[in-house]
């Protein structure tokens, strides 16, 4: 059985010019935005009071991104705020000037017309732009790599995408559709992917997922948690991850708390790269098949890498039993507890943390990240079932069973 590997940031240190693309004035924009939306509400933060006696924290919070404009999943708040700043540049006006009832208006449709949203995705950010795309009146495009599930693809042609299953990997499918934008008129590129030349947008998708950090910011205060003394977020490209680094350096600049920056095996570019030492980017190769698809990429965010370098604490590998144990756990919870319905991309947090307070075998890294009785711990559940059922395989029929040797 695979074990989780580890490795402490390093690495040296930048300008950390890219911070200010999580700075608390550019996420306050984003939450202004999806608050005009009329579908918003601010999503659960699930407070596992139980579960942090038994696996002996101080507080355990799990932000449930399951409840999200009814998509399951959070990624529909960064390809939203995307468009609208794009639309708002094309016109010459600030985002705080096109809210909801501005992009849905004819006025709208005759100031700036239509254009074609392209993407590249695993679902959950495809489905996002698609419902976004949808709901302004715009046209999205939706390319999905091999292996993807056929309730993914319902889901995103259901919002009235052109959608298809290539059979290439993710990485490879974000290539294809940012070609094909450049050929369409009118045609944009709606990825959290940054590369050398591509970096705008990106940043934008990173301030809309600044409106979850903000949001459990302040759920926390009301739970009478001034600070996190943990933050474990998981990553695909890193946008995710450097969306909500970013908006904890920003918020506790002289005392972030230790982020722990996690990856499925198969994909972990960026803990491959943290654990080289010298701050260069390595890409992770090949058909990346993991059951947490939407964190099967290979190339990581230009962006999100420079800020995770600066102030991310630890980088961790995880197998996928990590993310099914996850599952199972925060399915069945404590007495008392509530439940999360978390995907195979949402839960690795769960099992992680599980794994390095039940068992000795992590001793090392448990200690490193100093977790003990008064550790307050945030994570987050990206995604409810976004695959019914895988999810009901691993849950209800223990396929992926846990690893761990106490």
């Amino acid at each position: 059985m695979d074990k989780i590997k580890w490795v402490e940031n390093k690495m040296p240190k930048t300008d950390d010019a890219k911070l200010k693309v999580m700075a608390l004035s550019e996420v306050e924009k984003a939450r202004a935005f999806h608050k005009s939306f009329p579908q918003y509400t601010t999503t659960p933060l699930a407070h596992l009071k139980n579960m942090a006696g038994v696996l002996g924290v101080k507080e355990f919070f799990v932000k449930d991104e399951s409840y999200r404009f009814g998509l399951n999943a959070f990624k529909v708040l960064g390809g939203s705020f995307a468009m609208a700043r794009y639309i708002a540049q094309q016109l010459g006006k600030d985002v705080s000037e096109v809210d909801y009832n501005y992009l849905t208006s004819d006025k709208l449709r005759e100031e700036f017309g239509q254009a074609t949203f392209f993407t590249a995705t695993d679902g959950n950010h495809g489905r996002g732009v698609a419902w976004a795309a949808n709901k302004l009146g715009q046209k999205s495009v939706v390319l999905m790599p091999k292996g993807s599930t056929k309730t993914r693809f319902d889901n995103i042609a259901k919002e009235g995408a052109k959608v298809s299953i290539e059979e290439v990997n993710y990485d490879e499918c974000v290539r294809m559709a940012n070609s094909m934008a450049q050929k369409t008129e009118h045609g944009v590129m709606v990825q959290d992917t940054a590369w050398d030349g591509y970096e705008e947008i990106p940043a934008w998708i990173m301030q809309g997922y600044g409106t979850m950090a903000m949001e459990a910011y302040e759920q926390l205060k009301a739970a009478g948690v001034d600070r996190p003394t943990h933050i474990f977020v998981q990553a695909g490209v890193g946008s995710l991850a450097g969306a909500v680094q970013g908006f904890f350096a920003n918020m506790y600049p002289d005392n972030c708390p230790t982020t722990v920056i996690m990856e499925a095996e198969i994909a972990a570019c960026l803990y491959k790269s943290a654990a080289e030492q010298d701050g260069k980017i390595r890409f992770a190769e090949g058909d990346l098949q993991t059951i947490m698809a939407g964190l099967a990429c290979g190339e990581p965010n230009t962006i999100s890498w420079d800020i995770l370098k600066n102030h991310s604490s630890f980088f961790v590998s995880c197998p996928d039993w990590v993310a099914a144990k996850g599952m199972r756990m925060l399915g069945a919870p404590m007495k008392g507890d509530p439940q999360v319905v978390s995907g195979e991309s949402g839960a690795v947090g769960m099992g992680l943390i599980a794994t390095l307070m039940e068992s000795d075998e992590y001793k090392d890294l448990r200690e490193a990240l100093k977790l003990d009785e008064n550790s307050k711990i945030l994570m987050f559940s990206t995604e409810g079932d976004t695959d019914p059922d895988s999810y009901r395989g691993i849950v209800w029929n223990g396929a992926h069973p846990t690893y761990c040797n106490k």
